[in-house]
């Protein structure tokens, strides 16, 4: 979760400058966000800010590969695009987009993404809601290899540090992922705010097996004690 100390930080990576300067200035109405630098994708590492706004089609290249490696590394990431056909908004939230607003949104979904993502609680804007209640997964969030490999050693009564050393990443990265898998969740309308509603929903969608839990039992999983 983004420091409650100060503002939330913003950056803001786009390749038309009109745009930008307008999204600063609807962000500049809002004292609870400050924008901590503008530019180009390749000025932007993980950690430039509690959130980054990334336009998607960057000097005629499509930005998906960039979500995913900021996404991974931790970084929230809004994906923001003119382009808001059913695959794109799709493929962005399966890189790992916190979530996703089209442009001709608006002020105000724009500032409700960015307060929410940095609270790591989801906001789904009208053009994200209608392509994911149109998804035929049909209630099923998409989750990435590593959001399901995270939740499945999670599981199995693996502490979180356990989890990063065998998958070779931070233990930070290690939330990213689970967090990850609770805001998609969240956004088809099955939330799961602790470990166990986590374990049933991943259960029930066929992610995991009983079987590959261990010390599953149908009355009562055992889940462990982290949140």
């Amino acid at each position: 979760m983004a420091s409650t100390t100060g503002p939330v930080t913003v950056a803001i990576v786009d390749d038309h400058p009109v745009v930008i300067e307008g999204v600063k200035s609807w962000l500049a109405e809002e004292p609870r966000i400050s924008v901590c630098h503008t530019g180009d994708y390749a000025d932007v590492e993980p950690g430039i800010a509690d959130v980054l706004i990334l336009d998607l089609n960057l000097h005629g290249t499509l930005a998906l590969p960039w979500v995913a490696k900021l996404a991974a590394a931790g970084q929230r990431v809004i994906a923001f695009s003119q382009f808001t056909d059913q695959q794109t908004v799709l493929d962005a939230l399966e890189a790992g987009a916190c979530e996703f607003v089209a442009k001709n949104e608006g002020r105000d979904h724009l500032m409700n993404t960015v307060l929410a993502a940095a609270g790591d609680r989801p906001y789904v804007t009208p053009t994200a809601a209608g392509v994911l209640v149109g998804d035929l997964g049909g209630g099923r969030p998409k989750l990435s290899s590593q959001e399901r490999t995270a939740l499945l050693w999670w599981f199995q009564s693996m502490s979180k540090s356990s989890v990063a050393r065998r998958m070779g990443v931070s233990v930070h990265t290690v939330d990213v992922y689970i967090r990850r898998a609770r805001v998609k969740y969240a956004q088809v309308g099955r939330s799961a705010p602790t470990k166990a509603d986590m374990l049933a929903r991943a259960i029930e969608d066929g992610l995991i097996k009983p079987d590959e839990i261990t010390g599953y039992s149908p009355t009562g999983p055992a889940v462990g004690r982290e949140p």
